[in-house]
């Protein structure tokens, strides 16, 4: 049984924790507005720029088409872009996405694909190369930026389309967390090369007959790396809410955690001080009585 001096230090151990973690889980409700006002206004641009792709797309075809539009014409490399955060202590958020991928590595390897992995993100390198450490082709680590801006997801995106212009793969799927409360974050795959169409996005078909200058090949070269610039921004910024939503509700149970520890430590010492006491008391009335 421990003594009443490692009952006092456990007990001022997990208050200087429960400190700790009410302070993290006031700074993560403090960001989490931040970031879930940046996710939320990015989410309409991602979108019609979805709708305006199906429009363009719909008017070309072939080999008219640019190369990240129509693909390779093969699906035998698959390079899977893994979006997670820098830091943990955000419950099983990290661990949900790389299950995603994870349980998407293992389905192409079982059909005989070639499966590379780009890790944006330090947490999900951590996971994803205990299982893969061979498959994983990049990894890049926004710790030092202090606030997601669109030139980090350009510059994810230029690695990636540099790397399908070399010919390194041939489908690119995104993984990330779509925001949706602080308590719920939906781990997402999303194919960006070859461009796909949202399924919820319908061409709009007026009857009217459209002249593109310049013409509709030459704004898909354009607009398509475009696209996977703002499909990346929008999986960074959809990260960060769900982290600090994440982040919020761990800690969150964590704090309450630590103060029922607290009640039990007390009562247990308490208990154990009182019984001491007592002990005490009977040692002194028996000698008085011995006397």
């Amino acid at each position: 049984m421990a003594s009443l001096k490692d009952l006092r230090n456990r007990i001022a151990s997990v208050k200087a924790t429960q400190k700790i973690t009410k302070a993290m889980q006031m700074v993560a409700a403090a960001k989490l507005r931040r970031a879930q006002e940046a996710a939320e206004a990015a989410r309409p641009y991602a979108e019609r720029m979805g709708a305006v792709l199906a429009n363009v797309t719909a008017s070309i075809s072939g080999d008219d088409a640019p190369a990240l539009m129509r693909g390779t014409g093969k699906d035998d490399v698959h390079l899977l872009v893994v979006c997670t955060a820098e830091r943990g202590l955000c419950g099983s958020f990290n661990s949900q996405i790389a299950r995603l991928a994870r349980d998407h590595t293992r389905e192409l390897l079982a059909k005989g694909k070639q499966v590379k992995i780009f890790c944006v993100g330090r947490k999900g390198y951590d996971i994803l190369r205990r299982e893969f450490p061979n498959l994983i082709s990049d990894r890049v680590e926004l710790r030092e930026v202090k606030q997601i801006g669109f030139a980090n997801a350009n510059e994810i995106a230029a690695k990636v389309i540099g790397s399908f212009e070399r010919g390194e793969f041939d489908v690119c799927t995104l993984f990330y967390s779509q925001f949706k409360s602080v308590i719920s974050q939906i781990p997402t795959a999303k194919q960006i090369i070859p461009a796909a169409v949202p399924a919820d996005v319908t061409v709009v078909d007026t009857g009217a007959v459209y002249e593109y200058e310049p013409d509709a090949g030459a704004i898909l070269e354009d607009l398509i790396p475009r696209n996977i610039a703002v499909q990346i921004f929008r999986a960074l910024l959809e990260n960060v809410a769900g982290e600090m939503g994440a982040k919020m509700s761990a800690m969150d149970n964590a704090t309450r955690n630590a103060g029922e520890m607290i009640n039990k430590l007390t009562i247990t010492y308490n208990r154990q001080r009182q019984a001491q006491i007592t002990k005490e008391l009977i040692e002194i009335i028996s000698g008085a009585e011995a006397l």
